[in-house]
């Protein structure tokens, strides 16, 4: 890990120890990836709240945003920091060992309803620092496996600042349930075809695995990450100008669905069935439901929680579930999943009505050790 970069340690304000308990009751080690090459870190999150805030486009500046599903810190809001997400909140992942936020789009239904997710299924991976893909090779650094440093934060998938940006993280769609057909949807309007009431539709994402080293943010929220790329021998390295790889995780929020899910298969802009709300914004052209998907996080886990699964699921190759920590211990799920008897729609918050929109130029940088450090 490069030397003066992450943020100081902020220590949990709270007696650790009860946050964790013997795996699934019995203390076993998770088994072994093999023959997968990553090692595996799993858990489910329940959703959080709902509101107009993003602590990384719009910092301090409560209502600039489009509707967000949060989940993790459970006092995240446009005034979060990295220091503030250390010391307050509980969570909807497990407990608040991880006090990380995660956000995105609200799913709208065609009645001004919000849909929660029934549940948010988070897996980190990456392949363990012993790999010989994981070592420096000549005199800059080179594909160097570290942990996710402290106050990391950043947003993939579609560009709101940029609306002729590249897409990242490959986004998709999915159904499983009675009826379902699987299969990777690039749109709501495609998947709904496929799902009928009953099944469950997915948003799922993947988030970068490659850092410069040098920022903790940047203008856009996306240039100080990457995404390895595939070489001419077939295998994929992060980038040169972004040479540390970390566990990167794949993001599914699952949704049950019901009869206000229109699965003609067409698409007609003023009748917008299910659509993200993003999808949806005033002053801006309307745009195909599901095709604006993106994701935020914001780091803040717990020191020892990181290090321990990092060093035991990640670096021994394990296959850790429901947040097993690789070493006979999990993550205590005191405030986390629970998908029993919940309500899922919901009328969304008033909109205060003053959002931003256009390009990145618009945006403001993240006002806590943003840009270089």
């Amino acid at each position: 890990m490069p030397q003066g970069v992450e943020l100081p340690s902020v220590p949990s304000n709270f007696d650790v120890e009860p946050e964790y308990v013997a795996g699934w009751g019995s203390g076993k080690i998770p088994k072994s990836a093999a023959p997968d090459v990553v090692g595996a870190f799993r858990f489910l999150c329940s959703p959080g709240q709902l509101s107009y805030d993003d602590p990384i486009v719009y910092p301090g500046q409560p209502g600039k945003s489009h509707l967000h599903q949060f989940f993790g810190n459970t006092e995240a809001d446009a005034h979060s920091t990295y220091e503030s997400l250390r010391k307050t909140g509980n969570s909807t992942c497990n407990n608040r060992l991880n006090r990380s936020a995660y956000w995105m789009p609200a799913m709208m239904n065609g009645r001004g309803q919000v849909v929660k997710p029934r549940y948010v299924s988070i897996y980190y991976k990456r392949i363990p620092a012993s790999s010989p893909n994981c070592l420096s090779r000549g005199k800059k650094p080179k594909n160097i496996c570290i942990s996710i440093p402290r106050g990391l934060r950043f947003i993939f998938g579609h560009d709101m600042l940029n609306e002729s940006g590249k897409k990242t993280g490959k986004g998709y769609f999915n159904c499983y349930g009675p009826g379902a057909k699987s299969g990777t949807y690039p749109d709501i309007v495609t998947a709904a075809q496929y799902c009928p009431t009953g099944a469950k539709i997915g948003a799922l994402i993947s988030a970068p695995d490659c850092w410069d080293g040098k920022n903790l943010d940047s203008t856009d929220h996306r240039s100080h990450v990457a995404y390895r790329k595939y070489g001419n021998d077939g295998k994929a390295r992060c980038p040169k100008t972004h040479p540390y790889r970390m566990p990167t995780f794949t993001l599914g929020a699952w949704y049950d669905v019901d009869e206000t899910l229109d699965r003609s298969g067409t698409w007609e802009p003023e009748n917008p069935s299910w659509h993200l709300s993003s999808d949806y914004m005033p002053g801006m052209k309307p745009a195909k439901p599901g095709s604006t998907f993106h994701t935020d996080w914001f780091g803040a886990w717990d020191d020892e929680a990181l290090a321990l699964w990092t060093a035991h699921c990640i670096n021994k190759l394990l296959n850790c579930s429901g947040g097993e920590l690789g070493d006979g211990r999990q993550l205590k799920p005191t405030n986390g999943y629970n998908n029993q008897g919940q309500q899922r729609i919901f009328d969304p918050p008033p909109d205060p009505g003053f959002h931003h929109h256009g390009n990145a130029a618009e945006a403001n940088p993240s006002h806590e050790s943003s840009g270089n450090i």
